[in-house]
């Protein structure tokens, strides 16, 4: 399994591109909504207000991971970035209420909606958000703050949509109800990924164990591989970020066992077949080992 920073560089180059095209945008869409009094120009002003915050904190987030680490953090500031990607989430969340809302309010008292000043708007918005997706979409998509920042630029983009498609028919028809339906459709699509991201930024967050290593397996895999081993308990798994897991475990071990030779196959196991590179295990003997440093110094 690679490691995080195969790319962070280059990263961090994407997320202050896709920043730079948002922020820069977000006051001209602004400034549309209000001229032409669209909630899905605005819901997608605000998709971009928010975005430029979350953009931001997923471009710190990277530059202090790679800080290294210190007496007060002893695994350094990885964690960073999934700190990023839940905040991500949780903003998301908070703009869909708002979207869910003001769409309550539009359906009960319809305004009128300018579409011809609202589609130039949104047809410039989407190719701007076309532009930060490719971006970032190039990016490492294993890392969640990257995934993060995608779905918040795929975010604007769907909004963009809407709010092309909701100008199109009051131009055409005069159905001003087209505004806030499509803002809801929008929302719910946004939910169902802000919502993942949640889950697992938090699971992570909370030491949980990663979801492509079933610990039953692991333990069984060891007991048959690695020669010499009876038992592996007091097995912890976690990780710091979804690239770099991290494991603690006790193992016993036969007697008359060659305890350096075991520990190197043990790790070597962990690494090639689960891609965990910071291991520590505690050996358990059952009997006298010919290459325990510690028996050694007692039997002197």
């Amino acid at each position: 399994m690679p490691e995080d920073h195969t790319h962070p560089h280059g990263d961090d180059k994407r997320l202050l591109w896709a920043l730079t095209l948002t922020g820069g945008f977000m006051v001209a869409e602004v400034i549309g909504g209000v001229m032409s009094n669209s909630l899905a120009l605005l819901a997608d002003a605000g998709h971009m207000l928010t975005d430029t915050v979350s953009l931001f904190l997923a471009w710190l987030a990277a530059r202090l991971s790679r800080k290294p680490a210190d007496k007060l953090r002893s695994y350094g500031y990885h964690r960073m970035q999934i700190l990023a990607a839940f905040l991500n989430g949780t903003a998301f969340i908070l703009i869909v209420i708002w979207i869910g809302y003001e769409a309550v309010q539009r359906f009960i008292d319809p305004p009128q909606v300018n579409a011809l000043i609202m589609m130039p708007i949104a047809v410039l918005g989407l190719l701007v958000n076309i532009a930060a997706f490719a971006i970032l979409h190039s990016g490492d998509h294993e890392n969640l703050n990257i995934k993060a920042a995608v779905l918040h630029v795929i975010g604007d983009l769907l909004g963009s949509v809407a709010a092309i498609t909701a100008g199109v028919i009051i131009y055409y028809t005069g159905w001003m109800p087209i505004d806030p339906i499509l803002s809801v459709l929008v929302a719910l699509l946004i939910l169902r990924s802000a919502w993942f991201v949640i889950k697992q930024s938090s699971h992570i967050l909370l030491e949980g164990t990663p979801d492509d290593v079933d610990v039953s397996n692991l333990k069984k895999v060891l007991s048959e591989a690695v020669p010499g081993v009876i038992d592996v308990h007091h097995v912890h798994l976690w990780s710091l970020t979804p690239k770099r897991p991290i494991i603690t475990m006790h193992v016993l071990i036969e007697k008359n066992c060659q305890y350096t030779a075991v520990l190197e196959n043990l790790k070597q196991v962990l690494k090639n077949n689960y891609g965990i590179e910071h291991s520590t295990v505690q050996i358990e003997m059952d009997g006298n080992c010919v290459d325990d440093p510690v028996k050694q110094g007692r039997n002197k």
